[in-house]
């Protein structure tokens, strides 16, 4: 009888044991806060304009910062980057690692255009742009040589704002 009432009390302490050392596992709470990605309507294909010495093409019409590179989209926001296969979005968050190098070094002036360069509609610009980087289109146009002239005079020689790096 003892030593069943011995077996009895050493499963009840072993389950009161087990009992208070799961109550005693670690919790972890992880909050997590977003601000969205401000909605961004174009109601038509935009104009484009290359930037003079890269493939990066923007839309000068449109007041953020929205960047068409090897054929995907790309916006900055608020430290945070975003991709999308079309304009409109939908966006998705990528790492700042996933960001191609020339979007971040590009000159915080890029929206003013130089002399001779042109709009071109963005439906050619979709169906052209790997065509022209693989012919290096942009290397020896009259563009560049223009460029080159506006950057001696030194208005483009500041680089891209921190937020974008």
């Amino acid at each position: 009888m003892k030593k069943h009432l011995f077996t009895l009390l050493s499963i009840g302490i072993l389950f009161m044991v087990s009992l208070f050392s799961a109550s005693t596992t670690h919790a972890e709470v992880n909050v997590n806060i977003t601000i969205p990605l401000p909605a961004l309507v174009i109601p038509a294909p935009p104009a484009m304009v290359v930037l003079p010495g890269t493939y990066v093409y923007y839309p000068p019409d449109v007041h953020v910062d929205i960047f068409f590179y090897r054929g995907y989209w790309y916006r900055p926001y608020q430290g945070q980057w975003y991709l999308s296969a079309s304009y409109n979005g939908p966006w998705g968050a990528i790492g700042i690692g996933r960001v191609p190098q020339v979007l971040l070094g590009l000159p915080p002036h890029y929206r003013r255009i130089p002399p001779g360069y042109e709009r071109m509609p963005y439906g050619v610009v979709r169906k052209n742009w790997q065509t022209w980087e693989q012919e290096r289109r942009w290397d020896g146009h009259e563009q560049i040589k223009e460029h080159r002239r506006y950057e001696d005079r030194g208005e483009d020689s500041d680089r891209m704002p921190e937020y974008r790096r």
